[in-house]
């Protein structure tokens, strides 16, 4: 019976790690920084997504995860509509807007394939490791 060892080997939190980067950079490079509230909330959700795949994969049975992730998916869509703020307020241009729209739509039908293999697989977590 096969395990998940690390959350690192996840495509979905690499993605989801990808993305956070994304975030951080038009924060430390544009005033976004100066928006307390929209850059804490975009921070936040983007950093979310990977951490909260991070701590439901520690040690939980993977067949109960599938009730996890829609959760990381919310967070995922909470960073989309923000980009949209970001990018009307002018912080970032129309061809970095498309690309992590790009992104945050990928990591989303991503996340939504994972929940879908939670719904078949066999496979347990480290914590019910045989």
């Amino acid at each position: 019976m096969g395990t998940i060892q690390r959350f690192e080997d996840l495509e979905i939190w690499k993605l989801s790690r990808e993305l956070c980067n994304e975030v951080y950079q038009i924060i430390e490079s544009t005033n976004l920084k100066t928006n307390f509230k929209l850059c804490n909330q975009i921070d936040s959700s983007s950093g979310s997504v990977m951490d909260n795949i991070a701590e439901a994969l520690r040690g939980t049975e993977i067949k109960n995860l599938f009730n996890f992730f829609p959760l990381q998916k919310a967070s995922c869509g909470e960073t989309r509509s923000q980009l949209y703020r970001v990018f009307d307020r002018k912080f970032i241009s129309q061809e970095k807007f498309e690309k992590l729209i790009e992104q945050t739509e990928t990591l989303s039908k991503k996340i939504n394939s994972f929940i879908k293999h939670l719904n078949t697989t066999d496979l347990k977590g480290t914590k019910y490791k045989r």
